[in-house]
């Protein structure tokens, strides 16, 4: 278990000043404390592979430094020793570490390392290299570096473990680096890697990774739960072993072995209840769980673990829809606990954690941990199915690199519910799947035959989301076929794959006769059959595809005759690409000035000629003057630009990187702009006077529109409003706070919700 961060101390740079000798012995004292870590597993030969790698290491990256000016080597061993001592690898894990990037930024080849170290250390090696930088334009690099991984990862599972290793130790060393750097490299990691590490099994390198995410991307919400975590700790540190006491006791007077301690919830979960549940950080109630870690023999485990749940709910009453049992049915990443809710002493409620030392070992260092614990287990069999899913997606090539890791997120890293067969059997299938991914899962004649299921007996339609503990049987018809509308609502690669496939094999049957037709069109033209002219055609039609092109001739969608005036060029027509900007940072204000007048944009940014760039502003977050903002270039829409907090941010920062630009804003106070305020409170009287006084008479703000309704002695509403900008709102939100019997007021995109 990683040791907890004191919050406090998050952000503070440490300024690298050592001197050459002082850095050689820094290098030494950490390569030492590496070997210590893993003594265990150490034989004389592992020394020498290990100290061979080392020396390898240090000599490819000897005149490479990072960002903040230490030696590059003391990354590497620093990755290494996240393998060792928080994932628990072995040695050939550790040399790959020490080596993970010789090849990708060193003339060490892949040979050297084969010659050297043998096949399987090159093999893993070139699975952590990444994908070169010459790549189809129309993916991203780092989705079609990701597939590049998996690939290896299905073979090989230390590629991802030791990946997640290196963006791990990347996380913690990157106040040194460039703001637009850190959003990316953080948005990459919360989009895909804490996932992964979360699959994985890895849970608290995924919490880990969570809270350094936010810690770059919303930093004054990290600092303000952060702080008041640290705040609170004293009067949390009593109210938990008021709690213990009694428990301790009793556990103890049963003659189990057993140790009880309570532990923070992560900054990055308690922002997610905030922001889901829509309530003050006071509001929150579980900012903590206790956790019973049990000492059992293998055989007694699970009996145990009831053993300590029956004697905590005796004590204290359990709330009956909280309880979790992943002991019968563990997770598939192997993970297994009791997880309870009670109501603790001053009605609060307080969750609990009941796992044996086995399964604590499991859930910190996941898939490492199955193999010390693989005999009499099925979780290699659970792992071996996952792997088996990846393979089987990965073997559809045809699909976009963003494509296939949006699928991965929904398919392979959402959390899990398991449905029994007709027979009994368990599967295992991601939340929000439906009958029809099921029936997928059985078979992909049985998914393309589905017409409806029974679940408990029960005729459900083929769209109807599962639920964990369901039985579920398939029906099926030979005269039924894939349509389109079943993509909407299946979740599972497999499906979606299988689906695809059904209706492009559907569409190029037809797609045929669309073919004859426009060869007998061309050769009346005079032109060639070939595929250069059809390039022109497609492009001429703005289709993108050949397939599309002859199944809307086929279907009578397009009229050839509009090809009269079509000159069939020699040469395939270009495609103008999207205007890059290149973002200066050193303009003054007056500079602002200088080149635009007030009634110019309020949203500056600056190319290399200094033009004004003309923009839109993101429905799906409504930024405001003063919010932190960036651009995206947009195929067809041009600029748009969003809130880096913006639900959507992560996404387009970890597959889009080309496409982002670096924002400004200007002030201008002759624009206004839209945004949404949920109000909440005592329904007193006058209370809405107070409001629209405090709006509109005493900071002259317009309402757009205002909705309030009142229930039981309390108001809620929703105030559409026009403000110049951050600074505006936020004085406003302070005014309106200090109005008697107003509770809380938060911001709203009013573009998305009513």
């Amino acid at each position: 278990m990683a040791d907890e961060r004191d919050p406090q101390e998050e952000g503070i740079v440490p300024k690298y000043n050592l001197t050459a000798e002082q850095e050689k012995k820094e290098i030494v004292r950490q390569y030492r404390t590496l070997l210590r870590a893993l003594r265990p597993k150490l034989t004389k030969g592992g020394r020498d592979t290990i100290r061979d790698a080392f020396e390898m290491s240090v000599e490819a990256h000897k005149s490479m430094r990072r960002k903040s000016g230490e030696p590059y080597i003391l990354h590497p061993l620093a990755v290494a020793m996240i393998c060792v001592e928080e994932i628990g690898l072995g040695i050939r894990s550790t040399i790959c570490a020490l080596l993970h990037d010789t090849v990708e930024d060193t003339d060490i080849t892949l040979e050297d390392l084969e010659r050297e170290f043998g096949t399987e250390i090159a093999r893993i090696v070139d699975g952590l290299t990444k994908i070169s930088n010459v790549v189809d334009t129309n993916s991203s690099k780092q989705a079609e570096n990701f597939k590049k991984i998996l690939l290896t990862l299905t073979n090989d599972p230390r590629v991802i473990l030791i990946k997640l290793a290196d963006r791990l130790h990347n996380m913690r060393t990157m106040d040194s680096m460039k703001r637009e750097k850190q959003l990316k490299i953080a948005s990459e990691t919360v989009y895909v890697y804490a996932p992964l590490a979360h699959r994985m099994g890895l849970y608290s390198i995924k919490t880990e990774l969570e809270d350094l995410s936010m810690k770059y991307l919303e930093p004054e919400m990290y600092r303000s739960i952060a702080k008041k975590l640290a705040e609170t700790k004293r009067e949390r540190t009593r109210y938990i072993n008021e709690f213990i006491r009694p428990l301790r006791e009793k556990i103890s007077a049963s003659g189990l072995d057993f140790e009880i301690f309570g532990r923070p919830k992560s900054i990055h979960s308690i922002w997610n209840k905030i922001k889901k549940k829509g309530v003050t950080f006071e509001e929150v109630y579980d900012l903590f769980a206790i956790r019973v870690i049990l000492n059992s023999p293998p055989e007694k485990e699970k009996e145990d673990c009831w053993k300590v749940y029956s004697i905590i709910t005796d004590e204290y009453t359990p709330s009956t829809d909280r309880l979790r049992d992943w002991l019968s049915n563990p997770k598939s990443n192997g993970y297994e606990a009791l997880h309870t809710t009670v109501m603790g002493p001053q009605g609060k409620w307080v969750e609990l954690q009941i796992r044996t030392k086995r399964m604590n070992e499991i859930a910190e260092k996941g898939l490492a941990a199955h193999f010390k614990y693989k005999e009499g287990s099925t979780a290699d069999d659970r792992f071996d199915k996952w792997f088996g899913q990846i393979r089987e997606a990965l073997s559809n090539n045809e699909s976009d690199g963003i494509d296939f890791l949006q699928d991965f997120k929904t398919s392979f890293l959402a959390e899990e519910i398991y449905v029994y067969t007709p027979k009994g059997d368990v599967k295992m299938l991601p939340t929000g799947s439906t009958a029809l991914d099921f029936a997928f899962s059985v078979h992909s004649d049985v998914g393309c035959k589905c017409i409806g299921a029974k679940v408990q007996h029960k005729l459900v339609p083929i769209s109807y989301k599962l639920r964990s503990g369901d039985q579920i049987e398939v029906i099926t018809s030979n005269k039924q076929k894939p349509n389109e509308d079943w993509l909407s609502f299946v979740v599972t690669t497999k499906a979606k794959t299988k689906i695809k496939d059904a209706l492009k094999e559907e569409k190029r049957k037809v797609a045929d006769e669309g073919k004859y037709t426009l060869q007998r069109k061309l050769d009346n033209m005079g032109a060639a059959f070939t595929p250069g002219n059809i390039d022109e055609v497609v492009s001429f039609y703005k289709l993108n595809s050949h397939l599309e092109l002859f199944y809307r001739i086929s279907i009578k969608n397009i009229d050839l005759r509009e090809l009269k005036e079509f000159h069939v060029l020699g040469d395939r027509l270009e495609q103008p690409k999207p205007k890059v900007v290149t973002v200066i940072d050193n303009h003054s204000e007056q500079h602002l000035q200088k080149h635009f007048s007030k009634k110019d944009s309020e949203l500056i940014i600056f190319g290399e000629s200094s033009d004004k760039i003309k923009y839109s502003l993101a429905q799906c977050c409504s930024p405001i003057p003063g919010d932190d903002v960036f651009g995206f270039v947009s195929s067809g829409k041009g600029l748009i630009i969003h809130r880096t907090n913006c639900p959507n941010a992560p996404q387009m920062m970890a597959n889009y990187e080309h496409r982002i630009v670096k924002t400004k804003w200007a002030k201008n106070k002759d624009i206004s702009f839209m945004t949404g305020l949920k109000i909440e409170g005592l329904d007193d009287v006058g209370i809405i006077n107070k409001i629209t006084n405090v709006i509109s008479g005493q900071m002259m703000i317009n309402i757009a529109a205002m909705t309030i309704e009142s229930s039981q002695g309390l108001f809620h509403g929703n105030i559409k409003i026009f403000v110049h900008d951050k600074e505006e709102l936020e004085e406003l939100l302070v005014n309106l706070k200090n109005i008697n019997g107003v509770n809380s007021i938060t911001r709203y995109e009013p573009d998305v919700e009513s």
